[in-house]
């Protein structure tokens, strides 16, 4: 007896991640993640004049990031509300930065039309990563640069989207986005280019468990989803899961401080 496998319908799949990430207010959570885009823009040698993409931008952590650098920018996420803060941010700091909605999975720009791209935390939560990968790499020009921040599996991130989807499963045939933070996944992703990887850890500062998991529970898309989806049971065992979770990583006393790992990428195109 034969097993017929069905592709995932990515269509539907993304349309129900645009709720997920349009649901809270994820910048609330991206504001305090900005040191990363400041790192991620040094890891790539950002230039001056430089044509950069933000590809899932959210609130703009990466895009004000190379804006900083005096790099001409396009930020871009698939849904529209994060940015609008990220454009807020750029008026507030007097940046001249372009803001396009767009799918990561079928950008809007011709080949070769960036020298670099950007995503903190964003294009590893696509759902066809091979997709996404390619689209990274058409859109950059040969001996243009892509820089990558994606959370760990094993981290604090990675620990905490385990325990979400054990309570609200990922659908069928899609892989973990924390793949993206191994180099394995990447070599796979992006075959025959150079890449240069570490992992980096962020520190979450929050005043205490409690506070971490209200706001995340408020503001951050996968969470605030998985409590939304469950009865009162399942979301008070979920709680508790989170706030173990917390107390296994705190290394505050009387406060929160959380590290958590992600690989920081820079992936080179071919010159030739």
């Amino acid at each position: 007896m034969s097993v017929v496998s069905t592709a995932p319908d990515y269509t539907a799949i993304k349309q129900r991640q645009k709720t997920v990430w349009s649901s809270g207010d994820y910048a609330i959570i991206g504001t305090t993640l900005q040191i990363v885009g400041e790192r991620l823009c040094e890891a790539v040698d950002m230039r001056a004049g430089s044509r950069v993409l933000d590809v899932a931008a959210g609130n703009g952590n990466a895009t004000l990031a190379a804006a900083r650098r005096f790099a001409r920018v396009t930020s871009t996420d698939y849904v529209g509300a994060l940015l609008e803060h990220g454009k807020k941010r750029a008026e507030a700091e007097g940046f001249s930065v372009a803001f396009q909605e767009a799918d990561v999975e079928a950008l809007p720009f011709a080949d070769g039309s960036f020298d670099t791209a950007l995503s903190t935390f964003g294009v590893m939560f696509a759902p066809d990563q091979e997709k996404a990968a390619s689209e990274l790499t058409r859109v950059v020009r040969k001996g243009g640069r892509i820089g990558l921040a994606n959370w760990t599996p094993d981290g604090f991130i990675g620990e905490l989207l385990k325990i979400v989807s054990r309570y609200v499963p990922r659908p069928a045939g899609i892989k973990p986005p924390t793949l993206w933070g191994t180099m394995g996944r990447l070599l796979e992703l992006f075959a025959g280019y150079e890449i240069q990887a570490s992992e980096q850890s962020f520190t979450f500062r929050y005043e205490t468990p409690g506070h971490w998991l209200q706001t995340f529970r408020s503001f951050y898309g996968p969470v605030n989803r998985a409590f939304a989806a469950l009865d009162g049971k399942s979301a008070a065992a979920l709680e508790v899961d989170i706030l173990r979770l917390l107390q296994q990583h705190n290394n505050g006393s009387g406060t929160l401080i959380v590290p958590a790992a992600y690989l920081e990428a820079v992936i080179i195109r071919p010159s030739a």
